[in-house]
């Protein structure tokens, strides 16, 4: 047995999502209706320390999600390291090009909207100096050679800078008592467990899975895992605080093994209150500023709020248990869309109306290029491409319906032959 594993693979009802017509944002607190659900499922039979581990008195997946549900660390400094493999094809370069591109403007045509700038975190590793004092001011940098990328909430405010271009993108938070999180993307640990959390069911294990020390200090293991077959997803596992029950280190791992899809991890951090000027910005002298209610403008619609990372589970098609009740809004909202099985390998499926994708010399080069891309792959359905991360499969039928989720690519295949 591994140390610190309960008896029992556990589970967790179903939690409740607190979501808004906006974009998720990160959470402060894990949602206190984990807690509830957790109690009535989860083990209580606590494990024992392995040797060379943090000796830390014993604790239940319960007491340990409990922790985590009841925290509320409101100042902290430090600094994240965040790595990503999501095992793009390789398009020769293509795919850096086009988040460096992204980065490089947003729709409104700033270097500095967040909404571009962060989806380099979609990819390789990234080094990020986080702050925090209360829900009113937050502060996110992202650390690149000689320049530096700076996301700041302070009051009603919302600055992002690129200190490279000189730019400087401007927005005003929302008048709520959660005001100011609609702009900051997840990129802690602690805003990818909140989102573990959310997917835990009847569907899911949960387990103490040893100790551990992050960043100087002493943290308990808490390992998500599917139940069922055919899931991409492999594992889930939380380093939590000992003392303070946050989420210091979130890994993300395929069931296809090797290297972790997501690993954010603190390198450094300290729960004492950040220096009040960390919080200050004002754009320096000649620097371009963008208005959001400008870049709205622009792009052609509403003012936008920066949205979650590329990466974000929570907006993935059939991403977890639950998925039926958001899987349109993580395509846009796309009419009829439906879920199709539950918990970890449920697929959200769609008719776009179309003919599928170009393929083969009936698409000409561009068929050819998309074949480079996917599998063919063949069925009762008839035929389609399968288009695949290490994470997320979708397979697109040559009669233009879509089945996605983290699943196989024979799951998608079982699937779109059962809803022929």
């Amino acid at each position: 047995m591994a140390p610190y594993a309960s008896d029992d693979s556990t589970t967790a009802g179903e939690v409740d999502e607190q979501r808004s017509g906006q974009r998720k944002a990160a959470r402060y607190i894990v949602p206190v209706a984990v807690v509830g659900v957790a109690a009535a499922t989860i083990g209580l039979v606590p494990a024992l320390a392995s040797s060379g581990d943090p000796d830390l008195p014993k604790i239940t997946a319960q007491q340990l999600i409990e922790k985590i549900a009841k925290s509320d660390v409101q100042q902290l400094s430090g600094t994240v390291k965040i790595s990503t493999d999501l095992g793009l094809p390789d398009l020769g370069g293509l795919e850096s090009g086009l988040l460096s591109g992204a980065a490089g403007k947003g729709e409104g045509g700033s270097s500095a909207d967040p909404s571009a700038r962060l989806t380099e975190l979609a990819s390789g590793t990234h080094t990020l100096r986080v702050a925090a004092d209360g829900p009113d001011k937050q502060k996110l940098s992202l650390v690149e050679n000689a320049a530096e990328y700076s996301l700041i909430h302070n009051g009603k405010d919302v600055w992002g800078y690129d200190s490279k271009a000189g730019e400087v993108y401007h927005g005003t938070a929302a008048e709520s008592p959660e005001r100011g999180k609609d702009q900051q993307p997840p990129a802690t640990p602690k805003d990818f467990a909140e989102e573990a959390l959310k997917a835990v069911d009847d569907t899911t294990s949960v387990t103490v899975d040893g100790t551990a020390q992050v960043a100087g200090r002493d943290a308990y293991k808490l390992v998500v895992k599917p139940k069922q077959s055919g899931s991409t997803v492999g594992a889930i596992t939380v380093a939590v605080d000992a003392k303070t029950g946050m989420p210091l280190k979130f890994t993300l791992t395929p069931a296809s093994g090797g290297a972790a899809v997501v690993d954010a991890g603190f390198t450094k951090v300290s729960f004492a209150a950040p220096a009040a000027s960390t919080f200050d910005f004002t754009p320096p002298k000649g620097a371009k500023v963008t208005e959001e209610k400008d870049a709205g403008k622009a792009a052609g619609g509403t003012p936008r709020k920066a949205p979650g990372l590329p990466f974000d589970l929570g907006e993935a098609p059939g991403h977890a248990p639950g998925a039926g009740k958001d899987a349109g809004r993580g395509v846009g909202g796309h009419d009829g869309m439906k879920t199709i099985g539950e918990g970890w390998t449920a697929i959200a499926t769609f008719d776009t109306g179309g003919e599928g994708v170009p393929s083969g010399k009936s698409g000409g080069a561009f068929g050819g290029f998309i074949d480079s891309l996917g599998d063919k792959v063949h069925g009762t359905f008839g035929s389609g491409t399968v288009f695949s991360t290490r994470l997320v499969n979708a397979l697109v039928t040559d009669d233009g319906k879509v089945y996605a989720g983290l699943v196989t690519k024979d799951a998608l295949v079982k699937a779109a032959d059962a809803g022929k």
